[in-house]
């Protein structure tokens, strides 16, 4: 190890500054994806006559592209490491924000031929058109270009970030850790109205792209002067290091991570219940945030008519609710330390009782008669029983798999993530079209809130489901030696 200059007995505290980079790449992760959700439905889409099955097929590609580069983001960042593999994750998603805002234009070179117009020229060019069907499809293109180049950068985010809480965090700490940079989701989705349709509103919404998807070179700046490994880190203290490392004590239950195999085969993953259960749980419930994440802004619009910056406020608290999850991290550090489980039963344990909260969301629509009010906080609750869920599942990976895998087969649940998120986001754009057309009815809804309706059913049982059949494929704590 590098000479430390701090005092062999005093116990730095660097493990949390590498927490908060987490914390922040994860934020600007989420406000770069929440810029088209917000910009659509006011902006883009009349502009471009976008239908629901239009966003829903650019955010179902996303999904699907998103997947397919889990699948092969986490093997990545375990070959080339923490630090490059990061640097290589925000670059691309921060250049593929970027490619958005010129959409537009491309549209308009398109379609009408003309290139050099500038975001305003673009559409006043494409407002004087009569081939709205052409536009819609060669805009709708064009998204899913950009969405594909946002999506290669940021599946390597949460594979990098659960690669660097296992380099700085014992296992006993992981989840807390984890759920405190996986609320970075929260803070970027929660910040992410005021910021973006206020952009959008002064200076049009090809600037919210622009100035949201600069952050990211910000943070990159950043993470090449602060981010080493522990032990080659001259700022990580003894005392620091030995807390880091207690989990290869001989005497500890967790010693087995020694006796590991140095590298495990990305097909060798596979052979093992422990990636299918977590892969499992993925499918079932990421999904069921993106979903939120994604329609939030137009079921406020569709069923309540509220547009653009009013919808701030009611995002802001549905958000701001999300941000008891922190608090998920922490659960299963109790039932580990006051109840003496292992890590893995405390976190089933714990993924259990958030998996009840979701079941709320039967009520949203219901109480939607009375107050948008009702829908907000429900669904806030639900989508922070999400966020806490996702802190353990996360972390899960960390308790059974060697630290030269935990990227791989993070990457591969996140692939399985991406599958479940494709099928909701495709299949609610069509149903909300469909219903809206049709006036469909359902258990006393019309029109589009019936639609809504059932894909709330849908997301409150996705975490029960998702829970048991991971218990069934994996029942105790078993490490992979």
């Amino acid at each position: 190890m590098t000479p430390s200059n701090t005092a062999p007995g005093r116990m730095t505290n660097y493990r949390w500054l590498i927490c908060a980079m987490l914390f922040f790449a994860t934020t600007v992760n989420y406000l770069d994806r929440q810029v088209l959700s917000l910009t659509w439905p006011k902006f883009i889409g009349p502009e471009f006559g976008w239908t629901n099955q239009d966003y829903g097929l650019i955010t179902g590609w996303f999904s699907i592209l998103y997947a397919l580069c889990m699948l092969f983001a986490g093997r990545f960042v375990d070959r080339i490491d923490t630090k490059k593999g990061f640097l290589w994750a925000i670059g691309i998603w921060s250049v593929g924000a970027c490619l958005h805002a010129f959409c537009g234009i491309a549209t308009s070179g398109v379609v009408a031929g003309r290139w050099l117009v500038g975001f305003e020229g673009a559409r006043n060019t494409l407002a004087t058109l009569d081939n709205v069907g052409l536009i819609a499809s060669v805009s709708v293109i064009l998204f899913i270009g950009a969405r594909f180049i946002l999506a290669l950068g940021e599946a390597g985010n949460f594979p990098a970030a659960i690669k660097a809480t296992a380099e700085y965090f014992p296992k006993k700490a992981r989840a807390f850790s984890t759920s405190i940079f996986n609320s970075g989701a929260t803070i970027g989705a929660m910040i992410a109205p005021a910021c973006v349709l206020y952009i959008a509103e002064a200076w049009g919404w090809e600037s919210a792209f622009l100035i949201i998807g600069f952050l990211g070179f910000i943070w990159m700046a950043a993470w090449i002067f602060i981010y080493k490994k522990p032990d080659a880190n001259p700022r990580v203290s003894p005392a620091e290091l030995a807390y880091i490392r207690q989990d290869n004590d001989p005497d500890s239950a967790t010693a087995q991570d020694a006796a590991a195999p140095k590298k495990l085969s990305f097909l060798d993953c596979f052979r093992f219940k422990q990636t299918w259960a977590f892969a499992f749980g993925k499918l079932m419930t990421d999904g069921v945030w993106w979903f939120f994440l994604f329609w939030m802004p137009k079921y406020l619009e569709s069923v309540f008519d509220l547009k653009g910056t009013a919808q701030v406020l009611p995002l802001t608290v549905l958000y701001t609710i999300v941000m008891i999850s922190i608090f998920g991290g922490w659960l299963p550090s109790y039932f580990v330390n006051k109840k003496g489980m292992n890590p893995y039963a405390g976190r089933m344990r714990a993924m259990l009782l958030f998996a009840f909260f979701p079941l709320l969301a039967l009520a949203a629509q219901p109480l939607g008669a009375t107050s948008y009010w009702w829908p907000v906080i429900i669904i806030g609750v639900a989508a922070a029983a999400h966020q806490a869920w996702s802190a353990n599942i996360f972390s899960t990976v960390g308790d059974m798999f060697p630290k030269t895998a935990i990227a791989t087969v993070t990457g591969i649940g996140g692939m399985a993530g991406g599958v479940g998120s494709f099928f909701i986001q495709m299949s609610a754009g069509k149903l909300f079209d469909y219903a809206g057309t049709t006036q469909m009815s359902f258990l006393g809804f019309t029109g589009e809130p019936a639609g809504y309706f059932i894909i709330f059913i849908a997301c409150s049982l996705a975490y029960i489901i998702g829970w048991t059949v991971m218990k069934i494929l994996v029942p105790k704590y078993k490490i992979i030696t």
